[in-house]
C-alpha cells in the first residue's frame, strides 16, 4: 500500500517533465523573427522556456486530473 503512494507523485514527476519537453518541441514550429524584437535572442529563449513550462504544466495537470477522476468512477456505482 505504501508503494503507491511513493507511485503518485513519481507519475507526477515524469509527466510534468514529458508535457513540457512535448511542449517545448511544439514551440519549435513557431517563427519568433517575426514577434521578437532583433538583438533580443536571449530574452526570445527564456519567453519560450516559460511558455513550454507553462504550457506542459496544464497539459500533464489535465491529463492526471483525467487519470484520478476516471480511477475514482467506479466508486460512483458502488
Amino acid at each position: 500500500m505504501s508503494s503507491m503512494f511513493g507511485f503518485q507523485p513519481l507519475l507526477a514527476i515524469f509527466s510534468h517533465i514529458f508535457f513540457i519537453g512535448v511542449s517545448f518541441y511544439a514551440l519549435q514550429a513557431i517563427m519568433p523573427e517575426k514577434i521578437i524584437r532583433k538583438h533580443r535572442v536571449f530574452q526570445a529563449q527564456i519567453l519560450f522556456i516559460f511558455l513550454s513550462i507553462m504550457m506542459g504544466w496544464s497539459v500533464s495537470n489535465f491529463f492526471l486530473e483525467i487519470s484520478y477522476w476516471s480511477g475514482r468512477l467506479p466508486t460512483l456505482f458502488q
